[in-house]
């Protein structure tokens, strides 16, 4: 299965998040399943490819041409996709991927979940999304989902269209199911 995991890049946040990242990439690589992701080097896209990488597991990093203008790109990637937009960029994701982690993140992070569940309401793929709440770092975002329901703009059944998990068990555990 090839999992696509969205996350930060930036080498500014706590060790705990890292650290799970790394066992996340650890995880995906022990179960045989492919990290696809925005090929960063640090921040949790960096901690699950390194724990993806140094468990002999396969990774396939998606970014645009210019991007390692503003990042430090993972170097042990098996394979590389570049693209020219950010836009061209999350659709490849959408393609290649069978299923979606939405881990601790920033605006970026926030962006690729929006579109994707976005692209999932009005049916332009049906696969997993998977919001890993960790330390209750989405806890905020649940509870504006959960208002923006109560208030009417949103149906209740769209709760539906993505599943919220707090550690490596619960998430494997949809994954493999």
């Amino acid at each position: 299965m090839k999992i696509c995991l969205f996350g930060a890049g930036s080498k500014n946040i706590d060790k705990k998040f890292l650290d799970f990242g790394y066992q996340l990439g650890k995880m995906i690589a022990s179960h045989k399943h492919t990290l696809v992701f925005g090929g960063g080097n640090d921040g949790m896209m960096g901690s699950v490819a390194r724990g993806c990488y140094e468990n002999k597991g396969k990774i396939i990093g998606i970014m645009p041409e210019w991007m390692g203008e503003f990042e430090e790109l993972f170097d042990k990637c098996d394979e590389i996709v570049y693209t020219k937009t950010m836009d061209e960029r999350k659709l490849k994701f959408i393609d290649v991927s069978d299923l979606f982690i939405i881990s601790p993140g920033g605006i970026g992070t926030l962006d690729e979940f929006f579109e994707v569940l976005t692209l999932k309401k009005v049916k332009s793929h049906e696969k997993p999304i998977i919001i890993l709440n960790i330390d209750h770092y989405y806890d905020k975002l649940l509870s504006m989902f959960n208002e923006m329901i109560e208030l009417g703009f949103v149906p209740e059944k769209d709760k539906m269209m993505f599943i919220v998990t707090t550690n490596i068990e619960e998430t494997i555990k949809i994954i493999t199911n």
